[in-house]
């Protein structure tokens, strides 16, 4: 295929299932055959195959990441009266996981290198009430598992990971999923692990956790009409999961496909650092899953982001922001009594941040294509041939 010309697209889903459409369609018909849909066999599989590729004990399938979230904090023993500390820079299912929960949101701010909450300003803004922290595990990076640990220990902290973009990301020794008491994860279809629809789960190290966890999603019921708690419906469709189960065993080589395409951006991209376009830092190394790659488009860029997001699409590149309105400034949370400049990094990246395509099948030649584009756009903004460093964007081999 000439890659020249052709539309990148964002995500590109239909690369990553053509080679195992065989056994994408042969697991849905096996649980069309058993007529097992709801609760099935092969849902407690894959709970059993994804907690342990998590490194922990137990999972429990639920409707999605957001239900992972509020029900997960809820069988934790999270509730009213209650702070959980997360960062301003993340999508708005983890904010409102908590308040689902019953807990009171505690904004923080974000490190403006890597997009992780700032484990130092987490710390200063812990009080009597505080309960639990949500590190949210950003674009497939984790936040460092031996401070969280540190900081937990310091001031008696429930740790409770958003993961829904980390799937089998790894730093310091942990999985993703491992460091805390529990981690919500979420199998939307473009996750680095993604179903066919929406779906979600809570991983714990703790049987009592997840017990409560299975009650809470099956509207309260630790058996058949018998209700214990104040559940829901909340349950991932056994389709669904034999589904992921098929998937599972290529998550580990799609994570390192991502990695390869990322060191393929940041080879090709560092010589623009110099005008504005600077990745957003990697402290993982090859853990970093990275669900996505994300740039920082700078004050000191001759490019607005806006500008250059379009300007890319009039080329048929597709991209994204992730995530363009920090939760605290979101109008539907003005009740929590924040204002523009309580989070400044978190606040400046929403204005900076500009995600290029990743996927894998993602080919040398597009991402080349990506990178030149830019490149071809800063030079024609700053009236030049070429831009005054003289680099070439090398040839890449074809992954």
């Amino acid at each position: 295929m000439d890659y020249s010309t052709a539309s990148i697209p964002f995500v590109d889903l239909t690369a990553q299932h053509q080679p195992i459409q065989a056994k994408l369609e042969q697991a849905v018909q096996s649980v069309i055959q058993a007529g097992d849909y709801v609760l099935g066999q092969a849902l407690r599989e894959f709970e059993t195959a994804f907690s342990q590729a998590c490194g922990t004990h137990y999972g429990v399938g639920v409707a999605s990441g957001t239900d992972a979230i509020a029900l997960g904090l809820q069988a934790c023993g999270i509730g009213t009266g209650d702070e959980v500390i997360l960062p301003a820079n993340t999508f708005v299912a983890t904010l409102i996981g908590v308040i689902r929960s019953g807990a009171t949101p505690i904004f923080v701010d974000c490190d403006p290198h890597t997009a992780l909450i700032d484990l130092m300003a987490a710390e200063k803004a812990i009080t009597p009430r505080t309960r639990a922290i949500i590190p949210v595990h950003l674009y497939g990076q984790m936040v460092s598992p031996r401070k969280l640990l540190d900081l937990s220990s310091t001031y008696d902290l429930l740790i409770f990971e958003d993961a829904a973009q980390a799937h089998l990301a790894e730093r310091e020794g942990y999985r993703a999923g491992s460091i805390g008491m529990a981690a919500a994860f979420s199998f939307y279809p473009s996750k680095n692990l993604g179903a066919m629809g929406d779906g979600g789960m809570l991983v714990t190290r703790s049987e009592i956790v997840a017990q409560t966890m299975r009650s809470l999603r099956n509207y309260g019921a630790t058996r058949k009409y018998f209700h214990t708690d104040f559940g829901t419906n909340s349950r991932l469709d056994t389709i669904q999961a034999a589904v992921l189960q098929a998937k599972l065993p290529y998550l580990y080589d799609w994570n390192c496909e991502r990695n390869c395409i990322a060191q393929q951006y940041d080879q090709l991209l560092a010589p623009l650092s110099a005008y504005g376009i600077v990745p957003i830092a990697n402290h993982c190394g090859i853990g970093h899953v990275y669900h996505l790659y994300v740039i920082r488009v700078l004050e000191t860029c001759p490019i607005e982001r806006t500008l250059l997001q379009s300007a890319l699409a009039e080329l048929d590149i597709q991209t994204g922001i992730h995530y363009p309105i920090p939760c605290h400034l979101q109008p539907a949370f003005h009740n929590l009594d924040y204002q523009a400049g309580d989070f400044p990094h978190a606040e400046a990246l929403s204005q900076e941040i500009l995600s290029l395509p990743m996927y894998p099948g993602l080919q040398s030649d597009q991402i080349e294509r990506v990178v030149s584009s830019i490149r071809s756009l800063l030079e024609a903004e700053l009236g030049m041939t070429r831009l005054p460093d003289g680099s070439i964007i090398p040839s890449l081999i074809s992954t």
